[in-house]
């Protein structure tokens, strides 16, 4: 019995050996060849994602060293080392003292995995509800998983758009580009009047800064004071101070003083209870579905709106709109535009 159960037990051990070999090394599904799928997936990333940051710093006339590369890709010296090696045994980069610039093959490629990035943010800012902090985040993943044939039907399913929701160009499927066009922020001085081209959206927490401070593509602003430590500016009314690390993030076109507005924008939010005004517009910073469904209910540039109720706790408001009521959630009304507030009781204007 003993010899039997025995018998059992190494038959049984001998079994999960061969599973465990199979697992292993099955070609194609085991882990092995999973593990070095992943690993040759990882390497792909890094040479893609050292294609963009040279690209950017071609298009912006910028130098790029390698110190800039590992200050941008955040890896060790050794892997740069022979992440710029594999660049230029497959000619896609060439170097000279130290710097590095794409060869034809380079900027082709780099152009591609551009456009499925900037792709793929324009389809989450304006297919999805992702908030717009992690648009960046996501379109960095999905940039590496799709071929040129599959981004050019997302790219013809919203549109062929021209620009990604931070004010980037997009290139089209041929590679071109319009030629870089603005300045930083950083480099204006006090009395200019400008408005903003583009948000860099890395890194991703000084993007969320800016952000928070409200600033997007479109805004226009008024800089009050520029020194060496700060700039002080004035933005749809409010007063902003960015240091100089942020503020060269935000690339700006000088525009001509008697063409800005520098009235303060009143926000639906501030409309009180039997109040009507005009709906001017709603904030580019707002996009996607929430964007879409409050232009659905109406509220586009002229119409006539008034809060008519509220809600005990104060969120969301009643607002009639074009014969209809809805509630808007505070989140919402502070990013659409009005003007020319009234005051309505029971039917009489004040």
């Amino acid at each position: 019995m003993e010899n039997y159960l025995y018998a059992i037990v190494s038959v049984s051990i001998f079994a999960l050996l061969i599973l465990f070999l199979f697992w292993v090394f099955w070609p194609k599904k085991g882990l092995l060849a999973k593990l070095k799928k992943l690993g040759a997936y990882r390497q792909r990333v890094l040479l893609e994602d050292a294609l963009k940051y040279l690209y950017d710093c071609e298009y912006k006339g910028a130098v790029c060293k390698s110190e800039n590369l590992l200050n941008n890709l955040g890896i060790s010296q050794e892997k740069l080392n022979s992440l710029l090696k594999r660049l230029q045994s497959l000619e896609l980069v060439s170097s000279k003292n130290d710097t590095y610039i794409l060869t034809e093959a380079g900027r082709s490629y780099a152009l591609r995995v551009i456009r499925m990035h900037r792709l793929w943010e324009r389809y989450l800012a304006d297919e999805t509800g992702l908030a717009h902090t992690k648009w960046h985040t996501q379109a960095d993943y999905l940039e590496h998983t799709m071929s040129g044939e599959d981004i050019d039907k997302l790219a013809a399913r919203i549109g062929n758009p021209a620009f990604d929701p931070h004010g980037d160009p997009i290139p089209t499927a041929s590679g071109e580009l319009p030629t870089h066009k603005g300045k930083p922020l950083s480099g204006l001085k006090e009395g200019d009047v400008a408005r903003i081209i583009h948000i860099e959206d890395e890194p991703v927490e000084i993007y969320q800064q800016l952000a928070i401070e409200g600033l997007y593509p479109g805004l226009q602003i008024y800089v009050l004071k520029s020194d060496k430590d700060s700039i002080t500016f004035a933005a749809d009314g409010e007063e902003r101070t960015l240091i100089p690390q942020f503020a060269k993030e935000v690339t700006v076109e000088i525009v001509a003083a008697e063409n800005v507005a520098c009235v303060k924008q009143e926000r639906l939010s501030s409309l009180k209870i039997g109040e009507k005004a005009e709906v001017v517009g709603i904030s580019l910073n707002f996009q996607g579905q929430q964007r879409r469904r409050l232009m659905d209910l109406g509220i586009v540039p002229g119409q006539r709106i008034s809060a008519i109720i509220q809600s005990a706790s104060g969120d969301p408001v009643g607002y009639r709109i074009m014969g209809t009521t809805i509630g808007i959630r505070r989140n919402q009304s502070d990013q659409i535009f009005i003007r020319n507030k009234e005051k309505e009781y029971y039917g009489h204007t004040e």
